[in-house]
């Protein structure tokens, strides 16, 4: 996606979000008692930041499920009203407008897909008063009261990965790289048991600070010195095209398989065709994915947004499926208590992109597909039902 694509994009769809804007009930949905009381939903996207390539697509998934949830009775039969924050903010300043979101706006319930750093803040700001739904891929461990993660784990995106790149390609010397914060290293400090677990070994490991700017000329150089036979990566964003874009411009993708942890269809767009040989991505969506509900799925997200369309992919996609998620846990326990809610998130159906979400200990089991860079789509090569997200968080 270009620049300006991209600067039209954001234009259209965050106009009259931004701020706190309402998104009102669709005909038929709610009547005029449920649209003067709104039920608030505070919103972290990535509006700014490393991450705000993903900030138009998440804006837009959300707006379409608030725009089905509106039709349908709203939550507590109360029509849904966006109050917009930053998740590309410092964690400091998300923490801060998580508070003023709780005690001056009043939102009913926070849906937020963001990096580690900004959930662990939110986390402590809201100490459990009111529901946090957390959607991206992540390290795994959210226990805290009232929050419920509805996100891939590693042992739904490592595991079974890893086990195909060693059972079809040989794969059993590893290299670790990744940012320097918090899902990359306990990512791969799970990455290492699943790798022992096949006997698989670690020929290196490094971690770039988050950013602009980082070369990753060197840390190619020292790739190629170490020969592995796989490069597990956990960069974000633009460290993520820098880094791959550097790997095949040295070579090095005519013999060594690379699999990545957060690449989508956005981030393989900044990659490019030529650089993607021998590249990878496991997650629980992809564009590419045959299914009937995700057939169905993109072409509501079409009709609503045309050809200004942001480019769909997993993060973006997962506040879609966390928006339906809240409302579904709302709706289920009847009101925002904290015991209730979590009462009614053990067993919790929900909808999704590509079907039916199911909560169990707060998390979710999930479908995951393995797939392979085809010039700047994927080509999914291997489908796992239903993995456990391995998780135990009491309700």
């Amino acid at each position: 996606m270009t620049d300006k694509t991209r600067h039209i994009s954001r234009r259209s769809v965050l106009a009259g979000l931004a701020g706190g804007a309402s998104i009102m009930a669709l005909p038929g949905g709610i009547g005029t008692a449920g649209a003067s009381n709104p039920f608030k939903m505070g919103t972290f996207f990535s509006l700014s930041g490393p991450a705000s390539l993903f900030g138009p697509t998440q804006t837009a998934c959300n707006a379409l499920a608030v725009d089905e949830i509106n039709a349908a009775g709203g939550i507590l039969g109360r029509t849904v009203q966006i109050v917009a924050g930053d998740g590309g903010a410092p964690p400091a300043e998300a923490a801060k407008t998580a508070v003023r979101m709780m005690l001056r706006d009043k939102v009913d319930v926070i849906v937020g897909s963001h990096d580690s750093a900004v959930r662990q803040a939110i986390v402590g700001a809201l100490k459990g008063r009111i529901p946090y739904v957390y959607t991206p891929l992540y390290e795994g461990g959210e226990c805290a009261p009232n929050t419920y993660v509805p996100a891939d784990t590693p042992q739904q995106q490592v595991r079974p990965s890893i086990n195909v790149m060693h059972d079809s390609f040989g794969a059993k010397k590893i290299y670790l790289i990744g940012n320097g914060y918090v899902w990359p290293q306990q990512t791969n400090a799970l990455a290492k048991r699943y790798i022992a677990e096949f006997g698989g070994s670690i020929v290196g490991e490094e971690y770039a600070p988050l950013g602009p700017g980082n070369k990753f000329d060197d840390a190619v150089t020292r790739i190629k010195n170490a020969k592995p036979d796989l490069v597990l990566i956990t960069l974000v964003g633009g460290d993520n095209v820098n880094f791959n874009r550097t790997f095949a411009g040295f070579g090095l993708d005519k013999n060594i398989k690379r699999l990545s942890l957060l690449l989508e269809e956005l981030t393989l767009q900044g990659i490019g065709p030529k650089n993607g040989n021998g590249l990878f991505s496991c997650m629980s969506y992809f564009s590419a994915v045959d299914t009937p509900a995700n057939k169905a799925f993109k072409a509501r997200y079409a009709k609503k947004f045309g050809e200004k369309a942001p480019p769909l992919s997993m993060i973006g996609v997962d506040a879609y499926s966390g928006t339906n998620c809240a409302a579904s846990l709302i709706n289920k326990a009847g009101s925002t208590d904290a015991k209730a809610v979590m009462a009614a998130s053990e067993g919790l159906q929900y909808k999704t992109a590509t079907g039916t979400g199911t909560m169990t200990n707060r998390h979710v089991a999930k479908d995951m597909y393995l797939a392979e860079a085809k010039g700047a789509e994927f080509k999914i090569i291997k489908s796992f039902g239903k993995i456990e997200h391995g998780e135990k968080c009491s309700v």
